[in-house]
């Protein structure tokens, strides 16, 4: 099939390279010609695992191509996926500006039948909104074209966004036009070999099924993040509870990991455009307004530990801290928690050396100007001379660290843990004092 893939963030371009590796013929287009250029020149403007290997073998193949000419890649697909992004307005509701000037742009240049698919997470209702941008602007061309809009939410992670197309667990698709459904049947084919994986449904079901999805994962989080500050109270170990619950086959143990807060480009931005959607119905949704607000409580819990250790003010100090992405696996900064914690250390007066083994470049682009940090390139060159050891992240390498080298460097053998990476009973062996998040009391 011919598809177009619009837009070449996390969404556009996964869609795309994806689409191509089963035999397809894809135009990628973006308006942002640095973008397309980096992607002309055998690179990606973002880091995922994985998927430059993809595109680079689908350019090869000739099945992948990238463009900012617009005429040219609305001509090209058949299918064309809408995967631009959505950011959180000022009062949390999504920004379709966006979603709808692509619609608009598919409007005025398309001459024969094409899906429009809505791959972006879109509130309730836009599929409407994009059919009727695409049908005003046919009727002021007075062109009369069939086409249909459906809509396909992705459920990709990142840092694992390649593996989760090529095996999705389920495709969600939303449409009303049969032709268009057995389109999106065909296309998504080739990932159905073992069993169906695609649920067909109307529109704005698929389209509240997305958000639904990230809000439960969400709820989760904080919802153990909350009893992690009470066990922290009471003297329970969370690490142990959470393997309790997530015993019960009715819960499970996914998502249920305390911690320093989640962050990144979905959950955020999700919850809050639920949130806004129900106070535009006229529906409260009061569990997600708590999840909102636990997490940005959340977020601060590290910073407070430190500061209940040190006292308020921090002038003097210097602390190393591990991870800056909002998650491991990406170089995603958007709604991190570190970014909360060195604001909030560097306003105390502290200063900082950092580390991420890929997310420094954008981190350093965010925090320019700012004094009083300083990037390294390696885990255990953020040590030397500091307080303490912050770990805002849960990287691999940083699981298994060489202690002996923690303790060496550090002015105090000290670690505030904000992903529970360690076992407070070793830590104390070790020598280390050592503060997770609900591990029950510091050793």
């Amino acid at each position: 099939m011919k598809v177009t893939a619009i837009g070449t963030g996390y969404v556009g371009l996964v869609t795309g390279a994806c689409l191509a590796e089963m035999g397809n013929h894809v135009m990628c287009l973006d308006v942002n010609p640095d973008k397309i250029a980096v992607l002309k020149a055998g690179e990606i403007p973002i880091h995922e695992p994985g998927l430059l290997e993809v595109v680079r073998r689908n350019v090869a193949a000739g099945r992948l191509q990238f463009t900012t000419d617009v005429d040219q890649a609305v001509q090209h697909g058949t299918i064309l996926f809408i995967g631009v992004g959505t950011p959180p307005d000022e009062d949390g509701s999504a920004d379709l500006q966006y979603v709808l000037a692509a619609a608009r742009s598919i409007g005025q240049r398309m001459t024969d039948y094409k899906v429009i698919v809505d791959k972006s997470t879109v509130p309730v209702g836009t599929a409407d909104k994009v059919r009727a941008a695409i049908a005003e602007e046919l009727a002021r061309r007075g062109a009369d074209v069939a086409y249909a809009v459906v809509s396909n939410p992705e459920f990709l992670k990142e840092g694992a966004a390649v593996e989760d197309f090529m095996r999705p667990d389920r495709i969600i698709v939303g449409s009303d036009d049969e032709q268009a459904t057995l389109m999106m049947r065909a296309l998504y084919a080739p990932y159905n070999r073992n069993n169906d994986r695609v649920m067909v449904m109307d529109v704005r079901s698929a389209e509240f099924t997305k958000y639904a999805a990230n809000a439960m994962l969400a709820t989760r989080i904080s919802f153990m993040n909350e009893l992690a500050l009470l066990a922290e109270k009471l003297g329970a170990d969370i690490e142990l509870v959470r393997r309790g619950i997530g015993s019960d086959p009715r819960i499970g143990y996914q998502f249920l990991y305390a911690g320093a807060g989640y962050g990144g480009s979905c959950f955020p931005k999700d919850v809050k455009a639920l949130v806004r959607t129900g106070q535009e119905n006229g529906q409260d949704l009061l569990v997600l307004a708590a999840v909102e607000a636990a997490n940005e409580r959340q977020k601060r819990v590290l910073s407070d530990k430190v500061l209940a250790r040190f006292g308020e003010d921090l002038a003097g100090r210097h602390f190393a801290l591990w991870g800056l992405a909002f998650k491991p696996n990406t170089d995603d900064m958007r709604e991190a928690p570190s970014l909360v914690i060195i604001d909030e250390l560097l306003r105390r007066g502290a200063t900082l050396s950092v580390y991420d083994p890929v997310a420094s470049q954008e981190a350093q682009r965010l925090l320019a100007g700012r004094p009083g940090i300083a990037f390294v390139e390696r885990a255990e060159a953020a040590l030397p001379g500091a307080d303490a050891l912050l770990i805002v992240t849960e990287w691999k390498e940083f699981r298994t660290p060489d202690f002996d080298t923690i303790k060496a460097q550090l002015k105090n053998p000290l670690i505030f843990d904000g992903r529970n990476l360690y076992e407070p009973t070793l830590m104390k062996t070790l020598g280390i004092e050592y503060h997770g998040i609900g591990r029950g009391a510091p050793v």
